[in-house]
C-alpha cells in the first residue's frame, strides 16, 4: 500500500471546441429567394388584374425589344408600355440601322439585332415538322447591303420544279412563314434569284437562265405577299442566272440554285431610290480631232464694209 505522500495528481485534459461563425450568407440567400417570390406573385397578380391590351402590350414587348434599341428611340409607341413592341419601327422615317463598312466589324448590338431575327425564323420553323428539315437548306449573314437569308436547292429536296419557276410545297410554306416576320420589320427588302450553269437547249438566245433566276425570284415574291408581307416594303427583284456563285462551290453544284432574301440597311436603299450622278458639272474628257475637222468645209461670205 502506497503512502500518501506518494501520490500523484491526476490531470483532466479536456479539448476546448470552438464554434467557428459561419457569417449571415444563408440569411441573404433565404432573402433574395423571398423577394423573387415575391416580385412572381406581385407579376402574377399584376397580370391577372390588368385588361386585354395591356397583357398584349406586354407580350409585345418581350417580343421585339432590340427594334426599340436599334432605332436608339423610346417614344414613338402609342401602346400600354412606351418603347415597347415593334411599333416604334413603324413610325415613318424610321429604320434599323446597322453601320458597316468594309474595315469595321458588326458591333455587339448590330449582332444581337440580328441573332434575334434568326432567332424568331428558327423558332418558326422549329414549330413546323416539315419546315423543319429545310433548316440545313437556310443560311444566315450579314453583308454590308445588310441581312441576307439565302434559300438553297439540293437535288434530294428542290425548292422549285426543275427548270420552271413553280414552286414547291415546302418552298411555299417556309416563304409564308418567313413573311409576317419580315414584314414586322421596316427596312425595305431585296429579292433575287440565282441559278447553277447549267444552259438551256437554245442557249442564251431563247428561255436562260436570266429568265428563270428572275422568274423564280418574282414567284417568291408572290408567296411572300400571299404570306402578308406588305408589298410597299419590296423595292427589288432581280435575277442574276449563274453570275454570282457561292464561293467554293462548281458552277454546276445544286446549292447556287437559290433564293435571297436581302434587308436593306437605309444607306443602301436610299442609293437604290437615288443612285444619283458623279461629277454632273464635270465635262466629258473630248478625243484629240483636229479643229478643222469639228466642222465642215464652208464657202467664206463676203463680209460688208
Amino acid at each position: 500500500m502506497s503512502k500518501g505522500g506518494d501520490k500523484r495528481p491526476i490531470v483532466i485534459r479536456r479539448k476546448k471546441v470552438v464554434h467557428a461563425h459561419h457569417g449571415g450568407a444563408w440569411k441573404i440567400a433565404l432573402a433574395d429567394f423571398m423577394t423573387a417570390l415575391m416580385a412572381l406573385f406581385l407579376v402574377m397578380w399584376i397580370l391577372s388584374v390588368s385588361s386585354d391590351e395591356t397583357r398584349r402590350s406586354v407580350a409585345e414587348y418581350f417580343s421585339t425589344p432590340l427594334i426599340t434599341a436599334v432605332t436608339g428611340d423610346r417614344g414613338g409607341s402609342t401602346r400600354a408600355i412606351p418603347g415597347g413592341g415593334p411599333d416604334p419601327a413603324h413610325r415613318d422615317g424610321e429604320r434599323a440601322r446597322i453601320d458597316i463598312s468594309p474595315q469595321s466589324r458588326p458591333s455587339l448590338q448590330e449582332r444581337r439585332f440580328f441573332s434575334d431575327l434568326q432567332a424568331r425564323i428558327e423558332r418558326a420553323i422549329e414549330l413546323d415538322p416539315e419546315l423543319r428539315q429545310l433548316r440545313n437548306q437556310m443560311r444566315f449573314d450579314l453583308t454590308r447591303e445588310g441581312l441576307r437569308i439565302q434559300l438553297l436547292d439540293t437535288e434530294q429536296r428542290p425548292m422549285f420544279q426543275l427548270g420552271s419557276d413553280q414552286v414547291a410545297p415546302y418552298m411555299r410554306n417556309l416563304l409564308r412563314t418567313i413573311a409576317p416576320l419580315l414584314n414586322e420589320l421596316p427596312n425595305d427588302l431585296s429579292i433575287s434569284g440565282h441559278t447553277d450553269s447549267v444552259p438551256y437547249a437554245g442557249g442564251y438566245r431563247g428561255y436562260s437562265n436570266w429568265e428563270l433566276s428572275s422568274d423564280r425570284a418574282n414567284a417568291s415574291r408572290r408567296e411572300l405577299v400571299v404570306g402578308g408581307l406588305d408589298p410597299g416594303q419590296l423595292l427589288r427583284v432581280s435575277g442574276f442566272a449563274d453570275r454570282v456563285l457561292l464561293p467554293d462551290t462548281a458552277p454546276t453544284d445544286p446549292m447556287n440554285r437559290r433564293i435571297e432574301l436581302l434587308v436593306l440597311l437605309p444607306e443602301i436603299a436610299e442609293t437604290i431610290r437615288d443612285p444619283g450622278v458623279l461629277g454632273a458639272d464635270v465635262p466629258l474628257p473630248e478625243a484629240a480631232v483636229p479643229e478643222e475637222a469639228l466642222l465642215p468645209d464652208m464657202p467664206q461670205a463676203d463680209v460688208a464694209e
